[in-house]
């Protein structure tokens, strides 16, 4: 109701100046209007669309940046927990996914918490990032 009051109030303001204006109006007023909207419109557009791609770029330099210092500071965990994860789709095959909860033992998740916690955030942050590059744009108009 109060958009249609302010759009009562500027369509009464723009005749009553146009009233008042002495020039003619070109015919192609507000064809011209229209398209300056639209090119702000596309303008914004791109701007998001420019900052999405660095916050992805941001986002993957750091976690390379992080991965390559925790090679670097626990090279023997890394290389441990991936060569158990090698092992363990190697040994297990198919039957893996279906044995994961079996095949992780709680001692194994307390003494490597911090890893799973990374690992969960870098799985998140990806699932984000895919989730805003497919659906975004209708999640943000809904």
């Amino acid at each position: 109701m109060a958009g249609k009051l302010d759009d009562d109030k500027f369509d009464e303001m723009l005749g009553e100046s146009l009233r008042r204006h002495s020039e003619p109006v070109p015919a192609d007023f507000t064809e011209r209007m229209l398209s300056q909207i639209e090119k702000a419109e596309q303008r914004r557009i791109l701007a998001r669309v420019v900052w999405q791609e660095r916050l992805s770029l941001a986002g993957c330099v750091v976690f390379g940046i992080l991965a390559a210092v925790g090679v670097a500071v626990f090279p023997g965990r890394i290389a441990g927990v991936l060569r158990g994860i090698a092992a363990g789709f190697a040994e297990r095959g198919g039957a893996y996914i279906d044995g994961v909860s079996k095949s992780i033992s709680i001692e194994a998740v307390r003494s490597e918490w911090q890893l799973y916690i990374i690992f969960a955030l870098v799985l998140g942050f990806a699932a984000y990032c895919v989730l805003d590059m497919l659906v975004g744009e209708r999640l943000r108009t809904a």
